[in-house]
Order: C-alpha cells, then structure tokens, then sequence
C-alpha cells in the first residue's frame, strides 16, 4: 500500500508543563524529546518522512534535515493545535496525493511502540475514513458538582482515551480542520473534526505507556523508561 508521511505539530508552549523552554525540547536521556518521538515514527518502514510544525522564529529548533536516512520538512503553525496540524498537511511535498493517508502524532509522546504504529497503518488503511490509536478507560469515572462533591458515577463501558497517532486521509482531514475553524469549534484532535464531518474512525487498542509528556513527572516517568533501556 505504499509509505506515508507524519505530521508533528510541535509549535504549542507548554504552558502546563512551565519553564521557558517548551516541553518538546527538553531533555530526556541524551535527547531532547522531539527526538525520541521522531525516532519512534521514522524507524517504521512504512513511514517515509515527517513533516514538523514549529513556532514562527523557533530558537530552539535543532534544524534536522533527516533521520533514519529519512526527510525532516518544517513548517509554521498556527495558533491553535488544529491550525498546526492543517498547516503541517498543507505544507506536505506534492509527491503526497490528496487521498494518501497521513499520521498524525504528538511532538510530546515520545514511547510510541513499533507494533502499535504497525497495527494502526495496518487496521486505518484498510478503512475508507481512518483510525486513531486508544486505550480503553480503566479507571471509575466520576462526576463533579460545582462545590467539588460526587454528582454521579459515571459508566465507562465503551468509552475510550484517545491517543496519537491519528490516521487519515489527506484532504478528508484539511477539510474537516478547515471547516471547524470556519465554524468557531476548537477541535482538540483529528478525530473530533472527523466526526464532525458524520464520519466514524475506527478505534486501535494502543498500549497505556504510549503517554503524552504534560508535567514534570511525566517527563521523570519518561526518563525511568529510558534507564530501562539502559539510555
């Protein structure tokens, strides 16, 4: 079924994680942390380059051209992450055709595993609108009143956390982030602008450890997985 390309939309602050530096620059082992994600994506087979969302006059972007003897390509983003992720799929070389699906992944979510990225490409491709990596929500949900108390407990069969990446096509995803935009709707993954369109993404159980790095402890568990690795 041929290769795809990735698009990282990596131009957010992290302003809950603090500091000046943005989270996806930190250092996590003896790399920052986009490179750990891009590492992740660019050592499948089927992935045939990245194209990454930075910050308008991003002083802290590397300037990485390739990995795994593969391209890096580099664009502005936008605002929000919908604007970064419509940029970063506009910006895709020509040789990516309109109806070619793209991967789209968190620039923090660095312990991606090979065989959940396999089964993602394996399972989405082989449907006409898609799929997103997910985990099944283990925990008792509850709901809050506004004083802080219990309201209700909430089910949690079938309900699902979504994790990245997320795999469409092309212009079906440009065009769903498009009109959400026109519409005022902050979407807060590919996903959501999907089923906006009617559209039903199938859903690919993906391992718990595939984390995002949101705190400072995300970033130390991220850093003891490493030390197991012995990086």
């Amino acid at each position: 079924m041929g290769t795809v390309w990735a698009v990282v939309p990596a131009a957010g602050r992290g302003t809950r994680f603090g500091g000046a530096t943005p989270k996806q620059y930190l250092l996590a082992g003896d790399r920052v942390l986009l490179a750990h994600t891009l590492e992740a994506l660019l050592s499948h087979p089927v992935v045939a380059g990245v194209m990454v969302v930075i910050a308008d006059r991003d002083q802290d972007w590397p300037g990485w051209t390739s990995l795994a003897d593969k391209p890096i390509l580099t664009c502005v983003g936008g605002a929000t992450r919908a604007g970064s992720v419509l940029a970063g799929l506009q910006a895709l070389p020509d040789s990516v055709r309109a109806d070619d699906f793209v991967l789209v992944h968190d620039a923090a979510r660095p312990n991606l595993a090979a065989a959940d990225l396999g089964r993602l490409l394996e399972v989405g491709r082989n449907d006409p609108v898609g799929a997103i990596l997910a985990a099944p929500v283990r925990d008792t949900l509850k709901r809050a009143g506004d004083d802080g108390g219990i309201d209700a407990t909430e089910p949690r069969a079938r309900l699902w956390r979504a994790l990245t990446p997320q795999l469409f096509r092309r212009h079906q995803l440009a065009r769903a982030l498009q009109e959400a935009a026109d519409a005022g709707i902050e979407v807060t993954d590919e996903a959501m602008a999907m089923e906006r369109q009617g559209l039903r993404p199938l859903l690919v159980e993906g391992n718990e450890d595939n984390f995002k790095v949101t705190t400072p402890s995300d970033l130390s568990r991220f850093e003891f997985v490493l030390s197991r690795r012995g990086i």
